[in-house]
Formats: structure tokens, sequence, C-alpha cells
């Protein structure tokens, strides 16, 4: 792919597909799958847009039903991801689902298996983030620390508990969303930096712990990638360089961060990779 610079361009959160200029890869003319997850049944949250809904495709190409939450307020686009996952002919289950309430977490997973009746892999990719050119800590309030912290890491800890019984029914896997920004963080980023460097504890830790019930834990660390969340979580400015540092010179496509998950979740191709965080930061080291 070329280098791009991106136009200007600005949302409210948590930001939508279609105002994307230009809209981005999810994989939908590129993506070819060949059976590596036939018979699985997943859970994707955050799975409507950008990386999720590159994610779920992918999935359902490979022979996976999927089910995915959203917010309310991106309807829109958990409509058009599940035409994408039902044109593959597999099931679809869309949850609208606010993460950052424990009871709401249980409940999208006890949907999610009932309607797929079983569930094999769980994908926590819901994520949250506000960044604005030359803030630091003194721009974290306590609304946006809070909106951080329980999108991206407390709904990670109640979604995974209450899947584990039955992950390990079906010794199943989980795979969570990190970032370069574990690695490299901005301090504009400094509160969503701090929950993806605990998702990569915790996914080493979760590794660990069920591992002996047959249950892979690993994340992908995703570097800048097109998504809904960067118009509508930073300035416009920084919106048309977006990427531009890294050593490939240009911003990923959620279809390029795809292959990663579904490598992750093959029974057949990771079934000893447990404990790992792959990098797709566009040449930015994950060490």
């Amino acid at each position: 792919m070329a280098n791009q610079q991106f136009p200007p361009q600005q949302q409210d959160p948590p930001g939508l597909t279609e105002p994307m200029e230009p809209r981005p890869d999810h994989g939908e003319e590129s993506y070819v799958g060949h059976d590596r997850l036939a018979g699985c049944s997943a859970l994707i949250t955050g799975g409507d847009s950008g990386i999720g809904r590159a994610v779920a495709l992918a999935f359902a190409r490979e022979g996976a039903d999927v089910a995915f939450t959203y917010l309310p307020e991106e309807q829109t686009d958990a409509e058009a991801t599940t035409e994408l996952i039902t044109s593959t002919g597999r099931r679809a289950v869309p949850i609208v689902a606010d993460l950052r309430d424990r009871t709401t977490c249980d409940h999208a997973v006890g949907v999610a298996v009932e309607r797929l009746g079983k569930l094999d892999i769980l994908v926590n990719n819901a994520g949250y983030q506000q960044a604005r050119s030359g803030e630091g800590i003194e721009a974290v309030d306590d609304e946006r620390l809070d909106r951080v912290i329980k999108t991206n890491l407390y709904a990670l800890f109640w979604v995974t508990r209450a899947a584990v019984p039955e992950l390990k029914r079906h010794r199943g896997c989980v795979i969570n969303n990190s970032s370069i920004q574990a690695y490299e963080p901005s301090t504009t980023l400094v509160d969503y930096a701090a929950t993806k460097a605990a998702i990569n504890n915790a996914t080493v830790n979760l590794a660990a712990e069920l591992g002996p019930h047959g249950i892979r834990v690993n994340a992908v660390a995703p570097g800048p990638i097109w998504t809904p969340l960067q118009p509508a979580t930073q300035a416009p400015e920084k919106v048309e360089s977006f990427g531009a540092n890294t050593p490939l010179g240009r911003a990923g496509q959620p279809a390029e961060v795809a292959p990663a998950f579904v490598f992750l979740a093959s029974p057949k191709d990771a079934s000893y990779v447990s404990g790992t965080v792959l990098g797709v930061t566009g040449g930015k080291p994950v060490f």
C-alpha cells in the first residue's frame, strides 16, 4: 500500500465509519478464508467498526459464527457488520452493550453463548482513548479517566471472567487488543497507554492461569490503524499526519490487523502459542 495522508476531519466519540475519508479497508474485497475457524463460535467486543469489524469479517470467512457488542450510537455500523457476517453464510449476533457496566458484560456473554450455542473464541477489542494536542495529565479529568479505564480494562476482566467457564468446556482462547502505546506511550494518551500496558500484563498472567485448562491467551498490539476512533478522539491536524511516523511511513488498515487475530484464534495454526503479544505496528518495536 502506498503512503497516504488523511484529510483533516473530526467526529464526536465514539465515531462512525460512513463519514470517514477515506473509508477504512476491513477486507471486504481482499480477505479470503480457508476454513481455519470452521465450526467455531466467537464473541468480539466492539465489533461494529474498525479492527473489530475486520476481525468479525475474517472470522466469518474462516467459518466461524460471530457475536459482537456495540454501543447504541453505533447502530448503523453494527448493521453494516451484521450484513458482512451474514453474507458469508455464518450467523451474526449483534449485542448492544455499554461494557462499562459489569452486569451488561455478564449479559453480553450470556446472550452470545445462548444464541451461538457455545463459545470458543473471545476477542476483547472494545477500547476508548481521548487525545488532544498539547494535553497531558492535567487534562485527564475523572470522567475521562473513568471512561478509559472501565472500557479498556474493567470490561476486559468482566467479560473474560464471565466467559471462562464456557471457554474451559471447549478449550477455547482469548485474544486481547493491546497497542503500540504499551511500548511507546504518548504523553497525550497517558491513561490509555497505561491500560494497554496493563492488558499486556493481564495477557501473560491469564495465559499462565488458564493454560492448564487448555485455554490459550494472547494479544495483538496494533500500531496506528485507520479506524473511527482516530477522527473521533484526535485533533484534525493529528489526523492529517496519522501514521506517518512509523518506519513504513503510513497508517495501517483494519484488514491488515485481522489476520493476526485469525492466526491466534486458529486451534491448529496457533495450538502452541499462548502468553504472547503479536505486534502489527508498521515497524515499531514491541519489546
